[in-house]
């Protein structure tokens, strides 16, 4: 896991971020009376993605560091799908929800790269 060591590093960063964003997201959501359940479940699993790579970065093994970050990766799809849905409902601005979905599908990217060299 060592060679991962810079990848790790982007992606604690890049997850924590996220994670900051989704958090003023939803207290900006909250405020505006967007509908509670889905704001409350994009906080769930957007900021679940940060606490998975936490996890993972101090894994016991390489088999807990590739369960960990599938379950980052698991969380940054139901991320999408959320912000996706709000967009889409127009819940959220168009451009807003452009801007979470690329960093999402970027965050999607990084792990599905690292599992993918990790696990080879």
């Amino acid at each position: 896991m060592e060679d991962l060591e810079m990848t790790g590093n982007l992606i604690r960063d890049k997850s924590y971020e996220f994670a900051l964003r989704i958090v003023k997201m939803y207290r900006y959501m909250i405020n505006n009376n967007v509908e509670y359940g889905i704001a409350k479940q994009l906080l769930k699993s957007g900021t679940s993605i940060g606490a998975n790579v936490e996890e993972g970065c101090s894994a016991q093994s390489r088999k807990d560091f590739i369960h960990k970050l599938s379950i980052a990766q698991k969380e940054a799809f139901e991320t999408r799908y959320w912000l996706r849905l709000l967009k889409d409902s127009g819940e959220i601005q168009k451009e807003h929800g452009n801007s979470m979905l690329k960093d999402c599908d970027e965050l999607i990217s990084i792990l599905t790269s690292i599992l993918k060299t990790t696990k080879s």
